[in-house]
């Protein structure tokens, strides 16, 4: 098997970013976006999904966080997929709960080829930290629709905004981590009765 990884870089008015993922990797991080809880929850993310993960993005923080974390949503979404070159093998689903103190919350995943966000999740505050929390949908549906995958994300139980998206970033990079790995007895196919991941 080739190295699944994958480097993208994104240069717009707005912002300038390059993130590199290795999907077999083992956590290692070097991650700056100049918003401090952001770059917690994208730590989160790839530790517990085991991904490599490096991103630098210098963005118009000084207009708020918005524009940043979309576009590193974007550029994930990208590298994450262009790591996944033709898919060949992959388990192709994969999901996972995470319990964080009174906080349960469920990410489920399909590299289908075809994106879709279900985010069911509220929160009791506008920041958590330097973050919007309208943010954390935004991120994710950016990361569906680049990385062309179906996400659901959704919230059981929980009342402290941070524990809420903590627990979504770690239950994405779990849930993501089963589905990009290899199922030996694919024997290199897809895993789909179309014969393709992208249609």
């Amino acid at each position: 098997m080739s190295d699944r990884i994958a480097t993208v870089t994104r240069t717009t008015k707005e912002t300038d970013i390059t993130v590199t993922i290795n999907l077999d990797g083992s956590g290692k991080l070097d991650i700056e976006t100049g918003v401090p809880f952001f770059d917690h929850m994208l730590s989160g993310f790839a530790k517990h999904g085991l991904f490599d993960l490096t991103l630098k993005c210098k963005g118009d923080i000084q207009v708020d966080c918005h524009h940043t974390i979309e576009d590193c949503g974007i550029a994930l979404g990208q590298a994450i997929a262009k790591a996944l070159g033709d898919k060949s093998a992959i388990k192709r689903y994969g999901f996972f709960i995470i319990p964080m103190d009174e906080t349960l919350v469920l990410s489920a995943v399909d590299l289908s080829g075809r994106p879709y966000l279900v985010f069911e999740e509220e929160y009791s505050s506008e920041r958590v930290g330097d973050m919007d929390t309208e943010m954390v949908r935004e991120f994710f549906y950016a990361v569906s629709y680049s990385a062309m995958m179906n996400l659901h994300i959704k919230k059981f139980s929980g009342s402290n905004n941070h524990h809420i998206a903590e627990a979504s970033f770690k239950a994405f990079g779990r849930a993501l981590s089963d589905a990009v790995r290899i199922e030996p007895r694919l024997n290199g196919e897809v895993w789909s009765t179309k014969g393709s991941l992208d249609k």
